[in-house]
């Protein structure tokens, strides 16, 4: 499980002595048990690596989107705390799919679904999140769907 991965790398930064990492993992686990208490009031609960997944692909594309901002803003020191931080949450992250592997895989629900325009878009942008969510950025996803369905 990708939660047991994280506390071991929690452990092992401990031991290294590795603060930058350390404080980059105990932002998982805080969002992670944040994840757990919003939770215990749902009616159903997603496995466990979907939840870990679901957080910190969130966590990953708020850090992008805040490197981007510190740049433009001229704060290079923060835009590379940033930076550190998404390297140590990318590595719990599974494999992303390659943006060939994810024109096919659209391709193939497109064909499933029988969408034939814009107006079907949501349908294949649930499909897809269904199928292959973790391995995808769904925000570059949604613009591949948006192109497959356009031409």
């Amino acid at each position: 499980m990708i939660r047991d991965s994280i506390k071991a790398a929690q452990v092992s930064a401990m031991k290294a002595g590795d603060k930058a990492r350390l404080a980059a993992v105990r932002l998982i686990l805080a969002k992670l048990k944040d994840k757990d208490i919003e939770l215990r009031t749902a009616a159903s609960i997603p496995d466990d690596d979907v939840v870990v997944v679901d957080v910190l692909q969130k966590m990953a594309k708020q850090r992008r989107e805040s490197i981007t901002l510190y740049e433009q803003g001229g704060r290079q020191e923060l835009a590379e705390v940033e930076k550190a931080e998404l390297v140590v949450i990318e590595e719990f992250l599974p494999a992303q799919m390659s943006d060939d592997d994810a024109k096919a895989a659209i391709s193939a629900i497109i064909a499933e679904t029988g969408a034939v325009g814009m107006k079907d878009m949501g349908k294949v942008v649930a499909a897809l999140k269904a199928k292959h969510g973790s391995q995808l950025d769904m925000g570059k996803a949604s613009g591949l769907v948006k192109a497959a369905l356009a031409g």
